[in-house]
């Protein structure tokens, strides 16, 4: 048996031996999530380099 816990908290245990391709799909949705939540992350990071930049900038014209 093995137990998934997904990123909304849900949980469904798997029989590794009766693998399914709903089993399948569930485990796709939650790696698509976690891809487009790494992508979210990977954007904010690049936002606050550039307003750090920018602070820099400015404070060396001061």
């Amino acid at each position: 048996m093995v137990e998934i816990v997904t990123t909304t908290g849900d949980r469904d245990v798997l029989d590794e031996g009766h693998f399914t391709s709903e089993s399948a799909q569930i485990l796709i949705r939650e790696i698509m999530g976690c891809n487009r939540d790494l992508e979210n992350i990977k954007q904010n990071i690049n936002d606050v380099q550039n307003i750090m930049k920018n602070i820099t900038d400015v404070l060396g014209r001061v």
